[in-house]
């Protein structure tokens, strides 16, 4: 039947599973039967990292069996439909409904009508309220869940930080309390009660919210016997974590086809803007050693010819330019190249430039998110002009020929001069290679609109309209065309008002959410999938207000995340975000030069 439905199918390599290093397991004799869904296409599911910890670390559980589902493309989505199919695992062709627990890895909220077509397409209710011991309970997990409210309507429960130990300690408790769940001795509530005392557990069922007038959020109560405040799950010991040595090896090549190694998690900087700071806070280290190990490891499983060392800051880590070297001069023989992501330009001063360079010339990335020293400052951007050009410098005469850099608008406080700079900026970059007598360097530039995210100093600030951001994004391509050297790339500002709008939100958008997937909106951070105008109906049809949520907020204002707690003290949030007001008092513009 698999074989009749994927035939004609694009990509269906995407469907049939059976990769190196994949886990076999006897479905029907585990105990506990745990579908791992990540809501967007194979190949965007298969280069994520904590997508292949999860997997591994459940399949290692003896009692348990992880299998995997992705989103399927339309054309798979449209055949399923006409036939009255339901999706199925990559590796035992299961039915959704078939296992005990789903769950979700949500690292964007433009996924967000994908997880319910995930749903529909495995002939499982929508609302959690629909849902009884019948049907899996589904959990939701990653980025997205420091503010999970606008999913509480889908969900029956959330893993609010890193689910690695928390989701081991959840399919115990399942597996302790499933078949009285299943036969009706103990109802979803009592099951649910049990989930609640893990911590970093959060069961949306068990709070109530209400709202002023004027629409906030007034009050956030707990009941049942719920925590007033979940506190977020880390993972302290990350030396002796499980990481995925045995790396699957897809059959058609997915976005990031190669391993990732991840050699620190959290960031030692304070940036007012970074939610992924908070996040994965406190920072934490693999050593050298053990990563130099993992990296043997994983090429002897799976052959792959590149390595990304990851991390939020790898210029932080500790003995970076050593343990690149020692990786290069090992697996430079066998034609294995590695690469590191943006990085700050000081790593790059004293040769790791050309070291890197030795093996494969991939382009340089550098993250400056403003030109202006003034912006750089309401940040809390710690990045160097003068270590950035005496870097790249450098890094050109390594033979590098092409610099990407990462900037963004709708800052607070911006001015014109401050786009201005930008240009600027990316100009001297391209003529800096000239100094070595050579032609002007290739720069492209990517441009974000900044999102005040939740649980960071700007979540108070209001985000900048689509006018606005259309108006700043015309007024750089106006200076930057007559600049053949330079290319630039403005994300869609019409999922960056998506987005914001979802980051912040609260339990009303789950409306809105179920409207636009009923309309048939899906894979809206697909530039040719997404449908704007059916996300604008669905904002009419419910009654709910989009800029609602975008406004300026007052810091004594109740957020609908303030339930959560980040590890990070509300009260430092709010000191960085007067230390940010009082720095736009200082307009002396600092401009690289």
């Amino acid at each position: 039947m698999i074989d009749e439905i994927l035939s004609g199918i694009m990509k269906p390599g995407r469907y049939i599973g059976n990769e190196w290093n994949v886990s076999v397991k006897p479905f029907d004799q585990a105990q506990v039967k745990f579908a791992l869904c990540f809501p967007d296409l194979y190949e965007v599911g298969m280069s994520n990292l904590g997508i292949r910890i999860l997997y591994g670390i459940l399949n290692n559980l003896p009692q348990v069996v992880c299998e995997r589902f992705f989103s399927v493309a339309s054309d798979l989505e449209e055949k399923l439909r006409s036939r009255k199919e339901e999706i199925f695992s990559l590796e035992s062709r299961r039915r959704l409904k078939e296992f005990d627990l789903v769950g979700f890895s949500l690292g964007h909220e433009l996924l967000y009508t994908n997880v319910l077509n995930v749903l529909d397409l495995g002939a499982i209710p929508l609302l959690a309220e629909s849902r009884g011991k019948d049907f899996p309970l589904v959990i939701g997990g990653g980025p997205c869940v420091l503010n999970p409210e606008p999913l509480a309507d889908f969900f029956d429960l959330f893993i609010i930080g890193e689910a690695e130990e928390a989701l081991a300690e959840l399919v115990s408790v399942f597996s302790q309390f499933k078949n009285d769940f299943k036969s009706g001795k103990i109802s979803k509530e009592d099951l649910l009660r049990q989930f609640m005392r893990i911590e970093g557990v959060y069961v949306p069922a068990f709070y109530e919210v209400s709202y002023s007038g004027e629409g906030k959020v007034s009050a956030f109560t707990a009941k049942n016997g719920a925590p007033a405040k979940i506190k977020k799950r880390i993972v302290e010991d990350l030396e002796n974590s499980y990481f995925p040595a045995k790396w699957l090896v897809p059959y058609i090549q997915i976005v990031h086809d190669r391993v990732t190694l991840e050699i620190t998690r959290g960031c030692p900087n304070r940036c007012r803007f970074c939610q992924a700071r908070q996040q994965y806070y406190p920072l934490r280290v693999r050593s050298p050693q053990k990563a130099f190990s993992l990296a043997q490891e994983a090429y002897s499983a799976s052959g792959y010819e590149e390595f990304a060392l990851a991390g939020l800051s790898m210029s932080d880590y500790p003995g970076i330019a050593d343990l690149a070297q020692k990786m290069i001069e090992y697996f430079k023989p066998m034609g294995v190249s590695v690469s590191l992501p943006s990085i700050k330009p000081k790593n790059l001063v004293g040769g790791l430039s050309s070291l890197i360079a030795s093996v494969k010339k991939t382009g340089l990335t550098f993250a400056p998110e403003a030109a202006s020293e003034r912006l750089r400052n309401i940040l809390g951007k710690d990045f160097s002009g003068e270590e950035f050009f005496r870097g790249l410098e450098e890094s050109f005469q390594a033979g590098y020929q092409h610099v990407k850099l990462y900037f963004m608008i709708g800052i607070p406080f911006e001015e014109d001069k401050d786009l201005d700079a930008l240009v600027d900026l990316a100009v001297a970059v391209s003529n800096l290679r000239k100094k070595i007598k050579q032609p002007a360097a290739g720069v492209n530039l990517s441009i974000n609109t900044l999102i005040p995210k939740p649980f960071t100093a700007f979540q108070w600030f209001g985000m900048a309209g689509r006018e606005e951001i259309q108006r700043k994004q015309d007024y750089l391509k106006s200076k930057i065309y007559r600049h053949k050297k330079i290319k630039v790339n403005f994300h869609n500002l019409k999922m960056s008002y998506l987005e914001g709008i979802f980051s912040r939100g609260d339990r009303r958008l789950g409306k809105v959410i179920r409207q636009a997937f009923l309309s048939g909106c899906r894979f809206d951070a697909w530039d040719e999938h997404l449908k704007f105008e059916q996300w604008e109906e669905a904002f009419r049809k419910t009654g709910v207000d989009p800029d609602f949520y975008l406004r300026q907020k007052s810091p004594d204002e109740t957020l609908a995340w303030d339930f959560l707690d980040s590890g990070v003290p509300k009260q430092a949030l709010v000191e960085e975000f007067k230390k940010t007001i009082a720095l736009q008092q200082d307009k002396e513009y600092n401009f690289f030069k």
